[in-house]
Order: structure tokens, then C-alpha cells, then sequence
């Protein structure tokens, strides 16, 4: 049985070893994790130029070349700068962006293109005229955003349909049983503006997967001596640290797992619809596995789904918001 939300596969996790976030190098262990999605018929992967610092990217065109990736159904997003730089949404930055991954991919055409980060430094008209011309060009089917404040997506979407340019249909954000904040204002933002919303960090950046900020494992995400992403992860998650031990006995004793109950909950209990998706990562075949079978089982005890809701009250005036912050966030996924 499939998920009830669909699941895509976070390629990030795909690249050069020592690459930005990357986990899996072999591109053979790549080729496994593939046909076992389509074994399991999830067909959707997404990417950005800025993953593995392109390499990512490079690692999906080697397996379209391979046959692996047949009838898969590949998003990207434009290069950024981290922190952001303004210019890097002008319309000449835009295009080579596409183009690089577009190359990189051995495609003619994404399905979403996304602008990762926000340009506040560029005219947002400046740079919905070029999307518009390169979706008129055929280099991609939809136009997606992420991590924009709420009051910016209704500002784009009305500028694209004055003018009678293509428009946001997609937006992927942070969203899991402990960072909630897209519930009160974003999600009704994207229902009435007909948005889907695509969820990363189901699992709090592996919080709910067991890691120890206080001891993370060597060269992970959260290694301060070999990722960069670690002194944003450990800022924007200094207030949750502590809650996750004691969520993670408590499971136990109901013979569940953290990472379980995040995806059944994302699944079944969230703000999430059948329209909307979940970017599944993994630092391995085996990892993987697990999680799309958690998030393939049914719903949450209503135990379960009480103790969850009652942690978010708890502590929802420390959750960090539903966008990244350049520089401050950790990075995508």
C-alpha cells in the first residue's frame, strides 16, 4: 500500500563525498536506493543546483544514463548563495542556474522549478518575467517556492496573474509534528491561493531519528568539525534538544520509534493533503526502507497523537520558523 501523502525522495543525500550534505558517494548504493523506490512505485526526486554543491545533480543525470531513473519525475531548484546575495534571482542568474542543472540532469525539462531562497534584493517582477519566459521555453511544467514568508506568496501570485505570467502551484517548507508554525498562516495562505505544500525535515534533521546533538556522530550534519550546516542546525534547534530524550522514552514504552511516529504523523493527523508530498532522505538503503514502510502504516494511536499535540503547545513559542533564514537555518534538508 502507498503512503497516503506522497513521498518524494530527498536526492541532497546523493553526491561527492566532503560535498555540502551530501551522505551517499557510491554511485552504485545510489543505483539501489532507486530501484527500490520504484520497486515501491515512488517515482518523484527532489533536487537543487546548490546540493553537493551540483554534484547531486550530476549523480541523478549518471542514473538516467544508467536507465535507472526511467519515467522519474525530477524537480529542482535555482542556485543561492548562503547566506543570500542579492542578484541571485536576476534574470541572467536565473537562466544559467536552470541551464547548469538542466545539463547536469541530461534533461530537456524539470518538473518543478523552485526558487530555494528568497531574493529580496531583486525586483520580485524581475524575476517572475524570467520564470515566465522559461517555462514558455519548455524548461519546466511548474513553478514552485520555498521558503518565503506567507504575505510574499500572495504578493508573487498576484503579480504573476496580472500579468498573465505562470505562477506558483507548489511551495516546500519545513513541516513536522514539533515545527507546526506553517498551520495558522502559511497552509491557509497556500489553500487559497490553490498552492500544495511539499514538507521537508520530516524528521527534524534525524531529532526524531535519535541523533544527539551533544554527541553527534562523526562526519554527520551535526558534526561542527566536518559540516557546515552544524552551527546553524544547533542554533535553530538549541530550544528542542532536551525534548527529544525524554519524547523518545515515552514512545518506547508504546513500542514505537521517534522517526515512526513523525511520519505516520505527517501522514495522518498533519495539515497535510493527497495533493501535497513528503521528502523522504536517507543515509542509507536500510534507513530508507524503514521510513517509507512507517510511512505506509496507519494512523497514530489517539495516545500518541495527544502527547504530540500537547508537546507543541508546550512548546510552540520556541518553534523556529517555517522558513529557512540564510545563514542562520543549517541549510536545505
Amino acid at each position: 500500500m502507498k503512503s497516503r501523502v506522497p513521498l518524494l525522495f530527498g536526492s541532497s543525500a546523493f553526491g561527492i563525498k566532503g560535498t555540502l550534505g551530501t551522505r551517499i558517494h557510491d554511485i552504485n548504493e545510489c543505483r539501489r536506493i532507486v530501484e527500490y523506490l520504484n520497486s515501491k512505485g515512488y517515482h518523484e526526486y527532489d533536487g537543487a543546483r546548490k546540493y553537493g554543491d551540483g554534484s547531486s545533480e550530476e549523480y541523478l543525470g549518471k542514473l538516467r544514463d544508467l536507465g535507472a531513473l526511467e519515467g522519474a519525475k525530477i524537480d529542482t531548484k535555482v542556485f543561492v548563495a548562503i547566506p543570500g546575495v542579492p542578484g541571485d534571482h536576476a534574470p541572467g542568474k536565473l537562466r544559467a542556474s536552470l541551464q547548469e542543472s538542466l545539463k547536469a540532469l541530461n534533461m530537456d525539462k524539470v518538473r518543478v522549478f523552485y526558487l530555494h531562497l528568497p531574493d529580496r534584493g531583486t525586483p520580485f517582477e524581475d524575476t517572475l518575467f524570467e520564470i515566465n519566459e522559461l517555462y514558455k521555453e519548455g524548461k519546466f511544467e511548474y513553478f514552485g517556492l520555498s521558503n518565503y514568508y506567507s504575505w510574499e506568496v500572495a504578493e508573487i501570485v498576484t503579480i504573476a496573474k496580472a500579468k498573465g505570467w505562470i505562477a506558483p502551484t507548489v511551495y516546500q517548507g519545513v513541516y513536522n509534528a514539533l515545527e507546526r508554525n506553517i498551520e495558522s498562516e502559511l497552509i491557509p495562505c497556500l489553500r487559497k491561493f490553490g498552492l500544495s505544500f511539499v514538507a521537508y525535515s520530516p524528521l527534524a534533521r534525524g531529532l526524531f531519528g535519535g541523533v544527539d546533538p551533544n554527541a553527534p556522530a562523526k562526519g554527520s550534519r551535526w558534526d561542527f568539525s566536518s559540516s557546515v550546516m552544524a552551527p546553524g542546525l544547533h542554533m535553530r534547534y538549541k530550544g528542542y534538544t532536551e525534548i527529544f530524550p525524554q519524547l523518545t522514552e515515552t514512545l518506547k514504552r508504546h513500542n514505537l520509534s521517534g522517526a515512526e511516529v513523525a511520519l505516520r504523523w505527517l501522514q495522518h493527523h498533519s495539515a497535510l493533503g493527497q495533493e501535497d508530498g513528503i521528502i523522504l532522505g536517507a543515509s542509507s538503503l536500510e534507513q530508507l526502507q524503514a521510513n517509507v514502510e512507517d510511512s505506509e502504516k496507519d494512523p497514530l494511536p489517539s495516545a500518541i497523537v495527544d502527547l504530540l499535540q500537547e508537546m507543541w503547545v508546550v512548546n510552540k513559542g520556541r518553534s523556529p520558523p517555517y522558513f529557512i533564514v540564510p545563514g542562520v537555518g543549517g541549510g536545505k534538508k
